[in-house]
């Protein structure tokens, strides 16, 4: 896998098969990337799981937040890492030893480690790296070109739309 590189039909395979998601690192404090993109999977139909430990047991975009990926309580699909680079080992540790691994390790903006990836790779875990889901979704349903971002996705077919304001789909024919 060329971690610089990821194909379109790579990131919107994930997108669109994942529901589940796992956030770790996620913060109350609303303006913040890791709120934002908490809020922005809920509202996209993901069901949500907040992990932070120095939270737990508040409610951050609508879900209860938990200490640690072990007590969420069905298998996670995805885990989206909010931390910093030296915490990436642990946080992958503790997914991987999880009774159901997850279908995928989605690694934020600016954390890349690719000995890690690879071992995650090894046992079947798909990786993304220094990309966004809440960016990538966005850029491939056709929302970020509302805002004037070139998204690198050119259609002459209409969006899919789902209730509310600029909230495309991901599942356009293109």
């Amino acid at each position: 896998m060329d971690h610089d590189a990821y194909s379109d039909e790579y990131i919107r395979s994930i997108l669109a098969n994942v529901k589940s998601v796992a956030i770790v690192g996620v913060t109350d404090t609303p303006v913040r990337a890791s709120n934002i993109v908490a809020r922005y999977l809920v509202a996209k139909g993901y069901r949500v799981y907040p992990v932070n430990p120095a939270h737990a047991g508040k409610v951050i975009a609508g879900q209860t937040v938990f200490s640690r990926l072990a007590e969420v309580p069905e298998p996670i699909d995805m885990v989206d890492i909010f931390r910093r680079q030296d915490a990436l080992p642990e946080v992958v540790e503790e997914a991987l030893a999880l009774p159901v691994k997850p279908k995928v390790i989605w690694m934020q903006l600016g954390l890349r480690d690719d000995a890690l990836a690879a071992r995650i790779e090894a046992v079947g875990i798909r990786v993304v790296m220094n990309r966004c889901p809440k960016i990538e979704y966005g850029r491939l349903a056709g929302e970020n070109t509302w805002a004037g971002i070139n998204s690198r996705t050119v259609s002459s077919k209409a969006p899919l739309m789902d209730p509310g304001h600029q909230h495309f789909r991901l599942d356009r024919n293109d």
